[in-house]
């Protein structure tokens, strides 16, 4: 397996263990016990992202798209769980979020190609 496929393999669940420590916190306020969740969340997310950096893939990329996406899977798993509002410019944001995504990841590529021609 090359390492920028472990990378992106790695990335997957590193931002859904961030969205769930970020929606266990909500959770938690009412019950506690979620707290272990968020905890347990939040520090296999950064270990996941440090693996993902071991593998080669830049810190712009790797936390740009681990953020980015874990703030739309967020938005969206509290409209579902939660009942939280998505209005019209919030939906709009999150389509920027995913635009700047594939932008990250298509500059990225881009400056990966002219460094091997290099």
């Amino acid at each position: 397996m090359t390492n920028t496929a472990k990378a992106w393999l790695l990335l997957i669940p590193a931002i859904l263990v961030e969205v769930t420590a970020s929606l266990a916190l909500k959770g938690a306020l009412e019950h506690p016990a979620l707290y272990v969740v968020v905890v347990i969340g939040y520090l296999s997310g950064f270990v996941l992202l440090s693996a993902i950096l071991r593998t080669g893939m830049p810190l712009g990329v790797a936390y740009g798209i681990w953020g980015a996406t874990g703030v739309a899977l967020t938005a969206v798993g509290s409209r579902l769980i939660f009942d939280e509002p998505i209005t019209a410019l919030m939906g709009a944001g999150i389509i920027v979020i995913i635009a700047g995504v594939l932008c990250v990841e298509l500059g990225a590529q881009t400056a990966s190609k002219k460094a091997e021609v290099a």
